[in-house]
């Protein structure tokens, strides 16, 4: 098979004394190829899709050695228009990359720009945007899109021109996990059906492992791994080291290896294999097993779990989830209460209705549900960037449709989405210290709890935070709101964009805080985070509540799920499907080890 794109010895710096982004990089992409990167933060996985798509040279400058072919052709020699035509990029920053106002106009310039005949432009644009699963949206205008919404039409319109290369920076990093299978199930579509060559840059592995032919993990700007998803995700130990996510489901395969209860050299890439291999591991030693073993064993499991107790101890690289103290059972009030709050945009769109819901100090509540859904309207309700039309919302004692925003900041500190929002000061110190210094906290103190956050963040002191990598310009954003120490803080996707270490370095500080006794609202689609880390989720679709309870407990309810269009984390799905297959007592399993533990135990007694 032919190589599209040939990288030969590539190395490239931003600057001549900066550090190597990358680093002496060979790769070969195929014809045809469906090529996934992975790695941590700042491993050059950004550059190299530059260097991929012909960015770098042509729009980015700096020291670049060894040679980069597309389609044969050397990127130095010929034009970013003539590369554009073999290779289409979709950028990590959408906003950066919209041209136009109306979704419609966005298809239409690159079309035009390329010279496409008129006469064939109208059956692109309608058959794109049906691809992309986004008809709906042709007329609307783009600034009142949601995230998700607006990486949809980012990709449409390269998909309409057509490339041969398709060149993506963690296009579902915006997207709910159905969505985000969408658009992976709609590149695996052109890949399969067109032969057009995908490269995404990705965080969510199990997405990548599922629809990727090879996985390249990069790591301080090279290539550390290299292969089929099942060759890379069964070198666990070094994937850990390098701080890169393997899927549960192949950590929980790994793990049932170790143990000797399988080969070591086929991972689980999904689900669907996790339940088969369990499922076959079970019958094969019931087959060799006392009969009767295995029936005494099971009523024992369950009654453990009844009682609340397990013997597993947390995965090495699953954290354990937040231990609620539920101070509502010891007659505390409510820091946050909805009561029947409704919310309609004076310019039509999404608006929400009857939205009840009471958070105590110290919950972590997590608040899922597909883009569009109201999430994040309820989030502006919640800290008073909007006034209920209907209802009533209090934060604090305080009625946030009869006080101003800035008594509300007092007692609520939000961590949006994009950081770079709401990040405004030259250097680290000083945006941290600014919510404090607004607050009349005198210079001095503000900035020596500023650096005590940053300390423990180990964050650039002096840095100037537009200067730092996406996810270090996330933390900077919550260590100012973590400084504040306020009573209810909302998180608006605290782990977008954000690789394995950074996730878990801003969650764990997350649930210090509501420890502390701080309320913590986090609007998330990673449903694994959400299962790690949060003790109540409420489930939203179509600005309605369906749904308020237990974690476990609802992402267990699959026709909950269904009309969400929420996709349940991997191992609580798994846990669900054996229960109804293999034995009642993997019900309600929400972690790794658990899964592991269990497995063993009726392997042994069998």
């Amino acid at each position: 098979m032919a190589a599209i794109i040939e990288m030969d010895g590539v190395s490239f710096s931003y600057d001549a004394d900066a550090r190597r982004a990358l680093s002496d990089v060979s790769l070969r992409v195929e014809e045809g190829d469906f090529l996934g990167i992975i790695g941590p933060s700042g491993a050059g996985k950004s550059t190299l899709a530059a260097c991929l798509s012909g960015a770098i040279p042509h729009h980015f400058t700096g020291e670049l050695y060894g040679a980069t072919r597309v389609a044969g052709h050397d990127t130095c020699e010929i034009t970013l228009t003539d590369i554009s035509r073999t290779v289409g990029s979709v950028a990590q920053d959408i906003d950066a990359q919209m041209v136009a106002s109306v979704v419609e106009d966005e298809l239409l310039f690159g079309l035009e720009n390329f010279g496409v005949p008129h006469d064939q432009i109208e059956g692109r644009i309608a058959r794109t945007l049906e691809t992309a699963g986004i008809s709906e949206l042709r007329h609307r205008e783009i600034a009142t899109l949601s995230g998700g919404q607006k990486q949809k039409v980012a990709i449409a319109a390269i998909l309409a021109l057509e490339p041969r290369v398709l060149v993506l920076d963690e296009p579902t990093a915006a997207l709910d996990p159905v969505s985000s299978q969408v658009v992976f199930d709609t590149l695996a579509d052109i890949n399969r059906r067109l032969g057009i060559t995908v490269i995404v840059i990705e965080q969510k592995v199990a997405l990548l492992s599922s629809h990727c032919n090879r996985i390249v993990v990069m790591d301080r700007g090279g290539i550390a791994l290299e292969g089929s998803p099942h060759e890379v995700f069964r070198r666990a130990e070094l994937l850990r080291k390098l701080g890169v996510d393997s899927p549960r489901t192949a950590r929980i395969s790994n793990s049932l290896a170790a143990a000797g209860l399988c080969a070591a050299d086929d991972p689980c890439l999904n689900v669907e294999e996790a339940h088969d291999l369990i499922a076959q591991i079970i019958r094969r030693a019931d087959a060799t097993g006392p009969d009767a073993a295995g029936a005494d064993a099971a009523p024992a499991a369950t009654d453990a779990r009844a009682a609340g107790q397990t013997s597993a101890t947390p995965h090495a690289a699953t954290p354990s989830p937040h231990a609620p103290r539920r101070p509502h059972a010891e007659g505390a009030a409510p820091v946050l209460t909805f009561e029947h709050v409704g919310f309609t945009y004076p310019g039509g769109g999404a608006s929400v209705e009857d939205l009840s819901l009471e958070v105590y100090p110290g919950e972590l509540v997590g608040v899922v549900g597909q883009n569009g859904a109201g999430k994040t309207t309820l989030t502006k309700l919640l800290n008073g960037l909007l006034r209920p039309s209907r209802g009533r919302v209090r934060v604090a004692g305080l009625d946030t449709g009869e006080n101003p925003v800035s008594a509300i900041a007092a007692h609520v500190s939000t961590l949006f989405q994009n950081p770079d929002r709401q990040i405004c000061k030259n250097t680290v110190i000083e945006e941290v210290a600014f919510g404090l210094e607004l607050q009349g906290v005198d210079s001095r103190e503000a900035q020596r709890r500023a650096e005590a956050v940053i300390d423990r963040f180990g964050l650039p002191r002096d840095e100037a935070p537009f200067s730092l990598s996406r996810g270090q310009r996330q933390m900077v954003a919550l260590a100012g709101v973590v400084v504040m120490d306020p009573d209810v803080v909302v998180l608006d996707e605290p782990t977008s964009g954000l690789d394995y270490r950074e996730c878990m370095t801003v969650m764990e500080t997350v649930r210090d805080m509501a420890d502390k006794g701080c309320a913590v609202v986090m609007v998330c689609h990673d449903m694994e985070v959400v299962s790690d880390f949060a003790e109540r989720i409420v489930v939203m679709a179509d600005g309605r509540i369906l749904g308020r309870g237990p974690a476990s407990e609802l992402f267990a309810d699959s026709e909950l799920m269904a009309r969400a269009s929420v996709t349940p984390p991997q191992v609580i799905d798994l846990a669900g499907r054996l229960a109804r297959d293999v034995s009642p007592t993997f019900a309600h399993i929400s972690e790794v080890s658990d899964i592991v533990r269990r497995v063993k135990e009726l392997a042994d007694h069998a």
